[in-house]
């Protein structure tokens, strides 16, 4: 039998992919994740909880939020954000219906544990000419005294990130297509917008790829668009999909996503599937101002600097995968490489967080 992980999330039973909602709130860190709790593949999609004070050792919590509406009764509750106001903490999130398809809703916690779905749902009912009937994952953001949403899409082959704007989190405008392209795919998933630094970065997945799934973009925003003037796909994966970032209380941008992917075989000898990547932080790198991500500090202690997987040179960094996988490689100047192992995981961080790898053996 495979043995859990020691230093990442996974759940007692079931299912687990993209993490939603993650928050600093009542003085825990909060990770809600897409989850289907009766057997480890997907299925009718909750939002399972997970809470830590360390960011390494996770409580898994009662499920937040279960497919127990009209509008929620084809596929469930699928992937969102979340934003605290006024002491309260409001979740957004997709919820699918055989009548609705994909529509926008709110639940909010005082507590963070107990949610009562918002009576007006979904906030957002159908969507707009620019997008289709993939119209999801909607992340929200204060900017300038509003509040903004950001929500995955795509038409006609490609893929878009469509904006709203509101001024009480209930009533939502849209005001456009903030970023396309058909480069990235037909449907961008799991967007997040955040502010580093003076910039805006702009993160989204992309479906069907094997590396380099996540985009980071980054640019300014005046409230209305985006100006793109750089990209950066600092991590390769192949087992790294859906991140989601939050400001926790020093004022980092931590960055959480899923660890596995969807061609993974299930182990049968266990009755869950899927686990979080440990948790980074986002920034620029000093040197020449690339995105990089890696581990908070909390996570330092756990870092070796070789591994049996790992082959290191001074212009190569070669990952062993399975037998029947080619390896994993970085080519260029090596400076410094960190690894991160746990039972049936690497993630492995070179110079500094400008390149990584996440892989499931």
């Amino acid at each position: 039998m495979a043995k859990r992980l020691h230093h990442h999330f996974e759940p007692e039973k079931g299912w687990i992919n993209d993490p939603n909602g993650l928050v600093f709130f009542c003085g825990e860190y909060h990770a809600f994740f897409q989850h289907n709790p009766y057997e480890p593949k997907w299925g009718p999609m909750h939002w399972g909880h997970a809470v830590s004070r360390d960011l390494i050792h996770w409580n898994e919590l009662p499920i937040a939020l279960s497919p127990d509406q009209p509008y929620e009764n084809s596929g469930g509750c699928f992937s969102g954000g979340a934003l605290v106001k006024d002491n309260v903490l409001y979740v957004f999130y997709t919820a699918v219906s055989e009548e609705l398809g994909q529509t926008q809703c709110l639940a909010m916690s005082r507590d963070g544990v107990h949610f009562e779905k918002y009576p007006g749902n979904p906030i957002i009912k159908s969507y707009p000419s620019d997008g289709s009937e993939d119209f999801r994952d909607p992340h929200v953001f204060e900017y300038g005294g509003a509040y903004f949403m950001v929500i995955g899409s795509g038409k006609n082959g490609v893929g878009k990130i469509l904006l709203y704007r509101s001024e009480d989190l209930t009533n939502w405008d849209y005001r456009g297509v903030l970023f396309e392209g058909a480069k990235y795919g037909g449907v961008l998933e799991c967007p997040d917008f955040f502010a580093l630094d003076g910039k805006f970065v702009l993160m989204f997945s992309q479906m069907g790829r094997k590396t380099h799934s996540t985009a980071f973009i980054t640019g300014q925003f005046d409230g209305e668009r985006f100006l793109p003037e750089a990209e950066f796909y600092p991590e390769a994966g192949p087992h790294f999909y859906a991140p989601q970032t939050f400001h926790d209380e020093t004022g980092r941008r931590i960055l959480i996503a899923w660890l596995y992917s969807w061609d993974k075989t299930p182990d049968e000898t266990v009755p869950y599937a899927g686990a979080l990547t440990i948790p980074r932080e986002v920034f620029f790198c000093p040197g020449n101002g690339a995105l990089c991500t890696y581990p908070v500090k909390e996570a330092w202690p756990l870092f070796a600097k070789s591994d049996e997987h790992v082959e290191i040179s001074e212009n190569c960094v070669k990952i062993k995968t399975k037998k029947d996988e080619p390896p994993l490689r970085f080519s260029g100047h090596v400076k410094q490489v960190d690894i991160l192992a746990d039972t049936k995981t690497i993630e492995v961080f070179i110079n500094g967080g400008e390149s990584s790898f996440s892989y499931w053996f």
